[in-house]
Order: structure tokens, then sequence, then C-alpha cells
């Protein structure tokens, strides 16, 4: 992978889809649909980061961080220098995540990305390392400022993990570097179903351009790997 010199992480998306490109059902449902050789991908990919990014949307359906607990990836991390596990990195305006979640039993690392409106929602409480506030006028969170903010932190690669809105805020930003898709063999519809960028989208001109880096077939799935254009 190219080095990157804007000042922030090599920003990677990972993410499985159903055939008609949605990650999930119209009920948002936590059950991951991949494959095992799906997981073994995803796991491989957040093996290799020093944090991995996800939206709280994400997390309150799911309720627990994408964590290594594979041997051999444990004893990749090791022999690179890095901790066990990656960063986990919630991404929340709000702040508003329930506490009694597994993700907070975890034994992970956790920061929050948020704005002064979500940091008073955990004034006083535990749960974070650290929580980062960067909030843009219109009181959302900065993501391009975040970014930089992480960089500064020493955190040079991430897995993004979704979901939608945030994977379209990061694109928007011009923060994500490259995305693994995987095709999964089935179809879910609805309008309602989130897909991979979701948000209010882009125009024809405006659309990022990817460039096609690997194509994979393992059993019925295919895997994608792209590069973003700049």
């Amino acid at each position: 992978m190219r080095e990157n010199h804007l000042g922030r992480p090599i920003a990677t998306v990972v993410l499985a889809m159903s055939a008609d490109g949605k990650i999930s059902d119209a009920t948002r449902s936590p059950t991951l649909f991949g494959s095992s050789a799906d997981k073994a991908h995803l796991e491989t990919q957040v093996a290799l980061a020093d944090g991995v990014l996800g939206g709280a949307a994400s997390l309150r359906a799911g309720g627990t961080a994408m964590r290594v607990s594979t041997p051999e990836l444990l004893q990749q991390r090791t022999v690179q220098g890095k901790p066990p596990q990656p960063v986990q990195i919630i991404c929340s305006r709000s702040g508003k995540i329930p506490p009694m979640l597994p993700f907070f039993r975890q034994n992970v690392p956790r920061w929050l990305l948020t704005t002064n409106a979500g940091a008073k929602e955990w004034e006083g409480q535990p749960g974070w390392e650290r929580i980062l506030v960067l909030e843009t006028a219109q009181g959302d969170v900065d993501l391009l400022a975040a970014m930089h903010q992480l960089a500064k932190l020493g955190l040079g690669r991430l897995a993004v993990l979704g979901g939608g809105e945030l994977v379209a805020g990061l694109l928007a930003a011009g923060c994500i570097d490259e995305m693994w898709l995987t095709v999964c063999p089935l179809v879910f519809g609805g309008k309602e179903a989130p897909t991979p960028v979701d948000g209010g989208g882009f125009s024809l001109h405006q659309a990022p351009r990817l460039q096609l880096q690997e194509v994979k077939r393992v059993e019925q799935e295919v895997f994608l790997h792209y590069r973003v254009q700049r």
C-alpha cells in the first residue's frame, strides 16, 4: 500500500454486502451474513490497522467491537510492535451509546469521536480512554479534523467498518483510500436497507472514482479491492 502524505491515517473501508448492494436488511439486523472466509478476511484487515473506526448506529445494533482473536494475527501484531488490539473508535454526534453494551466490557482501547453535546453525555462516566471533541459549525463531528487528530495521536492506518453515513462523510472529506467489498450471494432489497455509502449521495460529476486492484472468488463470494482515485 502506498505511503500517505496527507497528515491523516490511511483509511480502508471493509464491508460485506448483498448482491443488491445492501450491508444489512431493512431492520438493520446485527447478524453477520458473510461466510467464514469473509469473517477471516475482515479480521485480517482489522489486524493490519492501528484503529477500527465505526459509527454509533452500527455499535448500537451489534453491541461489540471487532477484535483480533486468531493467534497468528496476534503474533503478527506483536512482531510489528503493535498492541494486541487496535483502538476501537466510535463516531457519534449525540454520544448516546448505551453503557451496558458488551462493547464496554471487552478488553480493547476505546475512543469516542463526538461533539460538545456528545461529550456531555459521558461527563463523570467511565467507558472511554479518550473523548475527542471535533465539531463543525453545524454541530456535526468534523471528520477531516478528526482524521488529522488521529494521525497526531499515532494512528497510521484505519479500518473503517461502517455504517454507510460515516463512509459517505469520509468519502466526501477525501479521507478514504481503499475499499474492500465482499459481495455475498443473497438479496435483501428494501429502500430502507442500508448500503455501503448512505447519506445524501454524490452527483455523477462529484462521485468518487475507484480503481480496481484485485478480484478474488472464494466459493460463492467475490472479494473486490478498490483504490480511491485522487
